[in-house]
């Protein structure tokens, strides 16, 4: 996979500066219901009830929320059919499934350690 950049600096795109918008980025998408929402979408085109229901806990705003920031940076792709209800799908765009090619690996490492992280809390918390 190939992926373009379009312009920018590398001051830009510094995590590491407050005022870059690498770092404006980062934190749009690496917030529990952003990392939740892709994950859920994976390679299938939801319904927004759908998605509610395969993210367990999230509520209709913060599901609006997220799902308006991540199509605003281009992760997810909201196609409106012109149909009375309309019927509104949400899938993810080839930067969105990159990203979600991260997350899985985040969600690897979680069951990896998941033990190991259990074990340390319950002696910190003794």
């Amino acid at each position: 996979m190939v992926t373009k950049q379009l312009g920018g600096t590398a001051d830009e795109a510094d995590l590491r500066r407050a005022d870059s918008l690498g770092r404006e980025i980062f934190s749009d998408v690496a917030n529990k219901w952003a990392l939740l929402i892709i994950e859920a979408l994976g390679d299938r085109t939801l319904r927004f009830s759908v998605l509610r229901d395969e993210v367990e806990g999230i509520s209709h705003k913060m599901l609006t929320q997220n799902l308006r920031m991540l199509e605003r940076n281009g992760l997810v792709e909201r196609t409106v059919h012109p149909v009375v209800p309309p019927r509104v799908e949400y899938n993810l765009t080839e930067p969105g499934q990159a990203l979600r090619a991260t997350i899985e690996g985040l969600c690897d490492w979680t069951h990896q350690y998941f033990g190991h992280i259990e074990a340390s809390r319950h002696r910190f918390d003794a």
